[in-house]
């Protein structure tokens, strides 16, 4: 199984593979043809109150991804998650977001719950 996460705003490769925008809210400025999206499943992003929370600057990103992972145990949100595990299974994965630093993003908590 191979997941990777990429900013949304960098160039598809052909290495992507499935290309899975993760984040709630289109990106800003980017057309979505040039974005190369395959899926968009927004019962995987944060939620507003989380996603706003975390933006603010009132938590650590432990924190925000301990709540993070609280969220994706709601039916709908498990649902996507195992959908997006079987995706992975069958090939590669790209999670997109358009955090400045994926690394401390809700991307790398996806990354690593598809992956275990």
């Amino acid at each position: 199984m191979s997941v990777r996460v990429r900013r949304v705003y960098d160039p598809a490769e052909p290495e992507d593979g499935v290309r899975v925008l993760v984040d709630r809210l289109w990106p800003r400025g980017l057309a979505k043809d040039a974005a190369r999206v395959d899926e968009w499943p927004k019962a995987l992003t944060p939620s507003t109150e989380l996603r706003r929370w975390y933006h603010a600057g009132e938590g650590s990103y432990e924190e925000f991804a301990e709540r993070y992972e609280a969220e994706l145990a709601a039916v709908e949100a498990a649902e996507a998650l195992d959908s997006v595990r079987d995706l992975a299974r069958e090939g590669e994965v790209t999670l997109l977001t358009a955090s400045k630093t994926p690394e401390q993003s809700h991307a790398t908590v996806l990354s690593r719950l598809l992956e275990d």
